[in-house]
């Protein structure tokens, strides 16, 4: 239903498929495997349909640091609902891999090759750009080990939760590495997420230690965190397993007075257990042994607490920042990430990951914002940052400021190689604004879709192929993304014809599917991905994949799919059409279909929020009707638009669609902490009465 002609116009143009680190890999692969690839389609083809051949590849040339040995990469004949065991007998640990790098020779021995002691490994920086703190190899390595000693002391062993409740900060990432050298597992949330919601993570996980901002920065504010730490702490009482609570201090040169607060002590207090210890230890666990707990959103339920795996995530990074990113083909020092996320976000995990392979990565807490739209961008030119990482409501943020603000126009953007994209389908509209107006022509665009439920993208970009407006340059290596039609019964899962729109699904196993989900005997696991379709991975997007292009397009939730009198189309083909239309006019949007117990058939429902100055008009919405009409399809025009005054986003600014539908569709429901404005679901429900608003006016 999108414009073709548009999608078929080319961005970006590798400089040479030929010198990326995917085709020497294919190469070698080529030479011991007996194949005869050519290029990036060959190699994704064969790396989906020879499972354990691609992945053993990656094992063997891009090795991590680990010790035992497998006999087979993995069982094919397995069910995929199963959870097939990936490499069994091979050992590892994350944050040793994070913090050395695999001997040439022995990849079961440490070495500092690409992290050398007086290297930057990561960068601290704070709201407003000012305070900067860079932290080596060498002092990271040491924090992690006394921390890690210090917990050890305290009595933390393998499989031990620990939480942290913090700012994206060089303590935050000391306690990921210090529990995960203990064969640990890791937990984090933000600090700007409720009380209720904190707490619907931790007493799922029963954390031994809760590790604590003591204040926090954002926008401008700041704010005392102690009474919520007195509140988790009364929420977690009685829980055995929890011991304690640590403050970390967001001034290093002041941390508050915690001591009239239960059970919670500060970190050097903490630290002290270690007695000056040092020395790094790393007890080296399963492959498939978990060491990170994420959640679901639970926008509209009880988060899910999904557990991965060391092994999987540390594979499947080296394989997306090298075969993907050619991560490693610069100098180490070279390259510097920065991924703007909370903690309490997947990306999180993300941009620590960055260090894997030798990267630095900068750890940016507060407001993007502030103390102006100019401040953050200096801050990649300053900073030498290669790869940056941010959503599309930053691209729209910028673009619709009193004056546009122009990236390239505002500082020195030489050595930024790539802008990812994610949290959000990013309309056709800011593809060609991105290239058109705000980056240099050589910045590539890497519109990515994954996330939390497998810790990996399952499309995303390449160093091999073109990019064209709109989508994601290819399914990742090793995921073998089919569309699926989105009407089948759960036995017979079939293919939609190249072009149609259907549910994204994988059909093979992959390294990083959860291992499990806490305190769940198996059934809360399959039902969120398995029982759509048998053995088949349904993921919940909605997509197609372009004919011509050969690129995947992203056009909303499974969910949200919208689908009145049988046409079925995606909410992100609304979206794109207003972006493309109306950028003067209308600030942001949510579309969703409406369909009440009462109903037989399906309406759609476009809310529309009006940019600051601009009128909410008859003659909007009949332009709105007539470009949507046109862009997307007659039968595809909604039957009720509406202005908003807000729409609902999690605190990782995701527009959120699912409650607003569910509202209008005459249910009441319990906002989840994870909204950052969930009071504006209020102004919704009186739209599941339609017929009180529309009477006895016309429809609007």
């Amino acid at each position: 239903m999108a414009d073709s002609q548009l999608q078929m116009r080319k961005l970006w143009q590798p400089a040479d498929p030929k010198a990326t680190q995917a085709y020497t890999f294919m190469q070698n692969a080529n030479r011991k495997r007996s194949r005869s690839m050519e290029n990036w389609d060959d190699l994704h083809a064969w790396s989906v349909d020879n499972i354990s051949e691609f992945w053993e590849e990656v094992f063997q040339q891009l090795p991590i640091i680990h010790s035992g040995s497998y006999s087979e990469v993995v069982d094919e004949t397995a069910r995929m609902d199963s959870i097939p065991t990936w490499f069994k007998g091979v050992k590892t640990n994350l944050a040793e891999n994070i913090l050395y790098w695999p001997d040439a020779s022995d990849p079961s021995k440490a070495t500092t090759t690409r992290k050398r002691d007086g290297a930057i490994a990561c960068t601290e920086v704070r709201e407003g750009c000012t305070e900067i703190r860079h932290c080596t190899w060498k002092e990271i390595r040491e924090r992690t080990a006394v921390l890690s000693n210090a917990m050890r002391a305290r009595g933390v062993r393998k499989g031990d939760r620990v939480a942290v409740v913090a700012s994206n900060s060089i303590d935050t990432l000391t306690v990921f590495y210090a529990v995960t050298a203990l064969g640990g597992l890791f937990s984090s949330s933000s600090t700007d997420m409720g009380t209720k919601g904190i707490l619907d993570r931790l007493r799922q996980i029963k954390p031994k230690f809760v590790f604590v901002d003591d204040w926090a920065v954002y926008n401008g504010k700041t704010i005392d965190l102690r009474p919520k730490i007195g509140e988790i702490e009364a929420g977690l009482r009685g829980i055995e397993e929890v011991e304690g609570f640590v403050s970390m201090p967001r001034w290093q040169d002041k941390p508050a007075d915690v001591s009239g607060l239960a059970k919670c002590e500060t970190l050097a207090s903490f630290l002290r257990s270690a007695n000056g210890d040092k020395t790094p230890r790393f007890e080296r666990i399963e492959f498939r042994d978990p060491f990170i707990i994420v959640y679901s959103s639970g926008t509209t339920g009880m988060p899910k607490c999904i557990v991965h795996s060391a092994g999987g995530v540390l594979l499947n990074n080296r394989k997306e920042a090298i075969l993907h990113r050619d991560s490693t083909a610069l100098d180490a020092e070279a390259n510097c990430v920065l991924q703007y996320t909370t903690t309490g976000w997947i990306m999180y995990l993300s941009s620590c990951l960055a260090m894997l392979n030798g990267t630095r990565t900068i750890l940016f807490d507060g407001s993007p914002f502030q103390p102006d739209l100019k401040a953050f961008l200096k801050l990649v030119s300053d900073q030498h940052v290669t790869d940056l990482g941010v959503s599309p409501r930053y691209f729209q943020t910028l673009a619709t400021a009193k004056p546009p603000v122009i990236p390239r126009d505002v500082t020195d953007l030489s050595h930024l190689r790539r802008v990812s994209s994610t949290g959000m389908v990013l309309s056709e509209a800011q593809f060609e604004y991105f290239y058109d107006h705000a980056f240099p022509p050589h910045v590539q665009l890497a519109n990515i879709s994954g996330g939390t439920d497998l810790a990996a993208c399952l499309t995303g970009d390449t160093m091999m192929k073109p990019l064209y407006t709109g989508g994601t340059m290819t399914a990742m290596l090793g995921m073998k993304v089919e569309v699926f039609d989105q009407e089948a019964g759960r036995m017979e899962g079939r293919t939609v014809p190249v072009g149609e729109a259907g549910e994204l699904v994988c059909t093979r196993p992959f390294p990083t599917m959860p291992v499990m989900f806490w305190d769940d005997p198996g059934e809360k696991y399959f039902n969120a991905y398995f029982a759509r379709f048998d053995n088949v991975w349904t993921h919940g997007d909605f997509i197609s994949l372009h004919p011509q292009n050969k690129q995947f397009y992203m056009l909303g939730r499974a969910d949200g799919v919208l689908n009145p009198s049988g046409v079925r189309f995606g909410s992100a083909e609304v979206y794109n059409s207003l972006d493309a239309n109306f950028p003067d006019e209308i600030q942001d949007s949510v579309c969703v279909g409406q369909r009440r117990p009462q109903d037989t058939d399906e309406s759609v429902m476009l809310f529309l929020l009006m940019k600051p100055g601009k009128a909410f008009t008859q003659d909007l919405v009949k332009r709105a009707k007539d470009a949507i009409a046109r862009d997307v399809g007659r039968r595809c025009v909604p039957k009720y638009v509406f202005e908003t005054p807000e729409i609902p986003t999690t605190i990782n600014l995701k527009k959120v669609e699912l409650p607003v539908k569910q509202i209008v569709s005459g249910k009441t429901i319990k906002p989840s902490d994870t909204l950052a404005n969930k009071a504006c679901l209020e102004f919704y429900y009186q739209f599941s009465k339609i017929e009180d608003l529309v009477q006895p006016r016309s429809k609007l």
